[in-house]
C-alpha cells in the first residue's frame, strides 16, 4: 500500500516537474508554439461541431421568413424611397428658387430706382385676361399703376391695390398698351398687347421705319407711367407689304411671364422729360 501511494506521488511530481518544464522553456524559448498550433488545428473539428446547431438555428431562421413579413419590410422600403425621392425634388425646387432670387436681386442692383419685392399668389383664369395677383398691397405703398419688373425686363402695371394685396395688368393683354423705343436708334413705338404671353406688336410703324429683327425694346417713359430705359421685348418679326403703309412688327417680351415668382415694384419713376 505504501508502495503504491509512493509511486503516484512520484508519478505526480514528475509530471508536475514536466510542467513547469514546459512552461518555462515556452516562456524563454517559445518552444512550444509550433505544439500549440497542431493542437488548434487538431480541435477545430470539434469547436465546428459544436457550433454546428447555432449556425443551422440561424440559417433555418433566415430561410423561413414569412411571405408577409418580406412584404412589409418591401412596402416600408418603399415609403422610406418615395419619401426620399420627394425630398430630393423639393430641394431641386428650391434649389431652381434660390437661383431665381439670386438673378432677381442681381437685377434689382442694376435698377436706379427704389424697389419692393413681391411674391405672386394668384393668376386670372380667364385666358382672355392677362393679371396676376401680388402678395403686396396699399401697406406696402403699394399704388395704381405701379411698374412691375422681373429680372429679365418689364411685365405690367399695378390696377387695383389693396391693404395687402394687388392685381397687375401684364403687357401682352390685349387691352394694355405700352410706349417703347429701339435701343438701337431711339426710334419709338407702341407696343401692344394681343392676348398672347408670348408676344406683342407694334402698331403703325412706317414701313420705312428703321427696326429689325433682334432689336430691343425698351421703355420710352413717355406718358410717365413707365421708367426710362427698361427691356421690355426684342422683335422676332418684321414684315413689309409694299402694298401697305404700315409694317407688321412682333416682338417677345423679355420678361417671364408664365413662369416668373418673384418679382420687383418699382417705386421711383425716372421717366423723361
Amino acid at each position: 500500500m505504501f508502495v503504491q501511494e509512493t509511486s503516484a506521488f512520484t508519478r505526480v511530481a514528475l509530471t508536475g516537474v514536466l510542467a513547469l518544464t514546459l512552461i518555462f522553456a515556452d516562456v524563454r524559448f517559445n518552444q512550444m508554439a509550433a505544439t500549440r498550433a497542431t493542437l488548434s488545428n487538431a480541435a477545430y473539428p470539434f469547436y465546428w461541431l459544436v457550433d454546428l446547431p447555432a449556425r443551422l438555428s440561424s440559417w433555418s431562421s433566415q430561410i423561413l421568413v414569412t411571405r408577409s413579413t418580406l412584404l412589409e419590410e418591401n412596402a416600408h422600403l418603399r415609403s422610406e424611397s418615395q419619401l426620399l425621392q420627394g425630398k430630393m425634388l423639393q430641394m431641386a425646387a428650391l434649389r431652381a428658387e434660390n437661383l431665381r432670387l439670386r438673378a432677381l436681386l442681381n437685377s434689382s442692383a442694376l435698377v436706379q430706382d427704389d424697389v419692393l419685392v413681391a411674391e405672386l399668389i394668384g393668376v386670372t383664369p380667364d385666358p382672355a385676361r392677362h393679371q396676376v395677383v401680388l402678395n403686396k398691397g396699399t401697406d406696402d405703398g403699394v399704388f395704381v399703376g405701379q411698374p412691375l419688373l422681373d429680372a429679365d425686363g418689364l411685365m405690367g402695371q399695378v390696377i387695383e391695390a389693396g391693404n395687402a394685396s394687388s392685381r397687375v395688368l401684364l403687357i401682352t393683354d390685349a387691352t394694355h398698351a405700352l410706349p417703347v423705343q429701339v435701343n438701337r436708334n431711339g426710334v419709338r413705338a407702341i407696343a401692344e398687347g394681343v392676348g398672347r404671353l408670348d408676344v406683342v406688336e407694334l402698331r403703325h410703324v412706317a414701313s420705312t421705319t428703321d427696326i429689325e429683327v433682334g432689336d430691343l425694346l425698351v421703355t420710352s417713359g413717355l406718358g410717365r407711367r413707365f421708367p426710362v430705359g427698361y427691356p421690355v421685348a426684342t422683335v422676332i418679326e418684321v414684315t413689309r407689304d409694299p402694298g401697305q403703309p404700315f409694317a407688321v412688327v412682333k416682338a417677345r417680351p423679355n420678361a417671364a411671364l408664365n413662369r416668373s415668382r418673384h418679382v420687383l415694384l418699382v417705386f421711383k419713376q425716372s421717366v423723361a422729360d
